[in-house]
């Protein structure tokens, strides 16, 4: 036991000190106020302020309780918050990493963020033709029909003759364009950074010039260098591949992996084992593995966010991949997988409660409930303690695995409807549940299961605990 937590202690500091996982950790960490307002801005504007009726059935709170509809004048307020936070993610986490990386290489102020922003913008296509824009029509074989189809189809022979429009795709902004953001974000400061090495590109100012111009000077041929390189790769792979920097990196790398590990409830379960084993030696597992969590259930997330905010809400049937809608994403997980905390304690602790009948245990549980609630648990993983607990690292490993599986049964077989919305990791369950499935009652209800389900894991364990604690402690005698 000694020689594994050595070796995973070891695996644990190494990602630790990494720059880039932790410049990426740190990133998504930095932009989760934006992420939560965004959310709130869906809420408001798809939940409680919302008069829609599918199916006769409300989809938000303005069907049951009209008079809160007098408030619909703002939504485009919550709307405008809602798409500059989440609809724009990759901007944001593209000048956040780029600042991580230039302070890890010794650069000061906020230029990093900034040059991170102008390297993403310079492989980001802006130019578009308006005959490729899709439109809201469809043939009769359900294929979406585009602009160019309706103006060909009304008369229009030479389409070359309407014209482009300059702008961001949203599929960049958003996101879709996240692991470009973070692919970007770090390639142009380290080419920077590299520049920045290098004496003979500096251009050197008299003393008498004011320190904020000289470094101006200083960092503009690195600056324009780095620009030029990494508009050049983005030239590059739209010459050899015909597709832009930002598709290629979606097509080669993003989507494939939310399809091996996003998609996959065995990679999920194998990936909550991993975390639990970093927190049985005393790492936080979360964040160990955070940065391969965030890139690819995060856009996971989004996607379901933009379809429910299309007003795609669907009846609690097991299609809702022929929705648009993903089973997984980082709600979903710590909705099911980290509520009480990693190890979803709070199952030991209302265990503790109920079958517990040593004093110092009951304490400690005591102590641990309010902040199990907010899904706070070092009180219980350090109090027990089930750091290097051989007994209760059992069903410490086993309780998220099998509450994760439960949950994604759950949603697939249409008990649970998807999750749709991000929520604060703060908030206390069951109410977790409702505003991360849109305003579920059943995402609720599909707490209390594996809320239930952890406890019954937890009990035959601390049962077993507790009579090794009472023979520690005649032994002691």
């Amino acid at each position: 036991m000694d020689a594994f937590a050595d070796k995973l202690g070891r695996v644990g500091a190494w990602c630790g000190q990494n720059k880039y996982l932790g410049s990426i950790k740190n990133a998504f960490q930095n932009f989760m106020p934006a992420t939560i307002a965004g959310a709130i801005g869906v809420l408001w504007t798809n939940v409680l302020v919302n008069d829609n009726v599918v199916n006769g059935n409300a989809q938000g709170l303005g069907g049951i309780f009209k008079p809160i509809m007098a408030l619909a004048p703002i939504n485009d307020v919550f709307a405008a918050i809602q798409f500059c936070t989440i609809s724009c993610i990759s901007i944001g986490i593209v000048m956040l990493v780029a600042q991580e990386i230039g302070e890890a290489n010794g650069e000061t102020g906020a230029f990093p963020a900034v040059l991170g922003f102008m390297a993403w913008a310079v492989v980001t296509p802006t130019a578009h033709s308006v005959t490729g824009l899709a439109s809201s029509l469809t043939n009769a074989a359900g294929d979406a029909i585009s602009i160019g189809d309706v103006l060909t189809k009304g008369g229009v022979a030479d389409l070359t003759k309407v014209g482009t429009f300059t702008g961001f795709n949203g599929d960049y902004l958003g996101a879709t364009g996240l692991f470009t953001a973070l692919i970007v974000g770090i390639l142009a400061l380290e080419i920077y950074g590299m520049f920045r090495k290098m004496d003979a590109l500096k251009i050197k100012m008299p003393e008498q010039v004011p320190p904020g111009v000289s470094r101006a000077f200083e960092v503009l041929i690195p600056t324009f260098l780095t620009l030029v390189v990494v508009g050049t790769i983005g030239w590059l792979v739209h010459m050899t591949t015909g597709q832009y920097f930002n598709d290629l990196i979606k097509t080669v790398i993003q989507q494939p992996l939310v399809d091996i590990i996003g998609d996959n409830i065995v990679a999920v379960m194998f990936m909550y084992v991993l975390i639990s084993l970093f927190w049985l030696v005393g790492i936080h597992g979360n964040n160990m593995l955070s940065a391969v969590k965030e890139p690819i259930f995060r856009p996971m997330l989004y996607a379901n966010t933009a379809i429910f905010t299309e007003g795609k809400t669907i009846a609690l049937t097991p299609d809702i991949k022929a929705h648009g809608y993903y089973t997984m994403n980082l709600t979903m997980m710590q909705m099911f997988a980290e509520w009480g905390g990693s190890g979803v304690t709070l199952g030991l602790v209302i265990a503790i409660f109920i079958f517990s009948k040593r004093e110092d245990n009951r304490a400690i549980a005591t102590l641990s409930i309010v902040p199990g609630l907010f899904n706070i648990n070092e009180t219980v993983t350090f109090g027990i303690p089930l750091v290097l607990n051989p007994i209760l690292g059992i069903p410490f490993i086993l309780a998220p695995v099998a509450c994760i599986f439960v949950g994604w049964l759950l949603v697939t077989i249409g008990f649970c409807p998807p999750i749709v919305i991000e929520v604060p990791w703060t908030m206390p369950p069951l109410l977790l549940g409702f505003l991360a499935t849109g305003g579920s009652i059943m995402g609720a209800v599909s707490q209390i299961i594996v809320i239930a389900l952890s406890t019954v894991i937890y009990i035959p364990f601390l049962i077993a605990y507790e009579k090794y604690q009472n023979k520690q402690a005649a032994a002691a005698e």
